[in-house]
């Protein structure tokens, strides 16, 4: 998921953009080719081929974008995207099973991801080596000390 629409913009088609990546404009067609992109402003506001006026726009409020994984940039080391954490089960070093990561939201100092244990109650932990001393495509393991 690159972004989400979070409403109509204008009464032209235009719709706003809450963008999870900086580089939409990199791409021109998003939802399986749904979407084609004709131009995107300040990275906020777009316009797409499909979308003709406010109504149109409006009926897309919440709808996220996406691209095919294959289409998304190779990741350096110690990088990763979203979706690839969204799942994983938690556990601290010694083993111990916490729970699942069930969200990652980023709040400008850095990515924080929500767990959620067994019982149904959450926390959050920073993405930060002293919080999360390893991660790998099968697990997550959590220093204790962060989930209190």
């Amino acid at each position: 998921m690159l972004a989400v629409v979070t409403g109509a913009h204008g009464v032209g088609g235009e719709v706003k953009l809450k963008p999870f990546s900086d580089n939409l404009d990199r791409f021109t067609r998003f939802n399986d080719g749904a979407l084609t992109l004709r131009s995107l402003r300040a990275g906020t506001v777009a316009r797409f081929a499909e979308v003709a006026d406010r109504s149109a726009a409006e009926a897309l409020r919440g709808t996220y974008l996406s691209v095919p994984r294959a289409e998304l940039p190779p990741l350096e080391e110690g990088e990763y995207y979203h979706s690839d954490l969204i799942g994983l089960p938690v556990h601290t070093p010694d083993g111990t099973a916490i729970g699942t990561v069930v969200l990652v939201e980023n709040f400008g100092a850095g990515d924080v991801i929500e767990i959620e244990r067994p019982d149904g109650k959450r926390f959050m932990v920073p993405m930060r080596p002293e919080a999360v001393p390893e991660w790998s495509p099968e697990r997550l393991l959590v220093d204790p000390a962060f989930t209190e």
